[in-house]
């Protein structure tokens, strides 16, 4: 049986998943009523969403693009892994970094 947190907040962390616009429409609904399964994941996505965007303008530019598809296949894994965790109602941090983005995000 589903925690009713995880229930209430289980559409708005499976859109976080979806590019920054996901990302600001979960904010957003989460604004009024904070729920702390929407918020693990925005927190999440936050992470990945950064790691993305550093990996295409920094890594790709000064380390080669060898280096940046590598890491860019990685993010992916990790996206898909965050996804499957949000859509089966499980909070599941991404492997290495999801305890990072809990913490350096705690307050969202």
């Amino acid at each position: 049986m589903e925690n009713t947190s995880v229930s209430e907040g289980k559409t708005a962390a499976i859109i976080s998943h979806f590019w920054i616009v996901g990302l600001v429409i979960a904010f957003i609904m989460n604004m009024n009523k904070k729920n702390y399964f929407t918020s693990f994941y925005i927190r999440q996505m936050i992470g990945l969403n950064l790691l993305q965007f550093i990996n295409g303008s920094i890594i790709y530019k000064y380390f080669g693009s060898t280096i940046g598809w590598v890491l860019g296949i990685l993010i992916f894994i990790l996206w898909i892994i965050s996804l499957m965790g949000a859509i089966k109602g499980e909070e599941k941090e991404a492997p290495v970094v999801g305890e990072h983005f809990q913490n350096w995000f705690r307050s969202i």
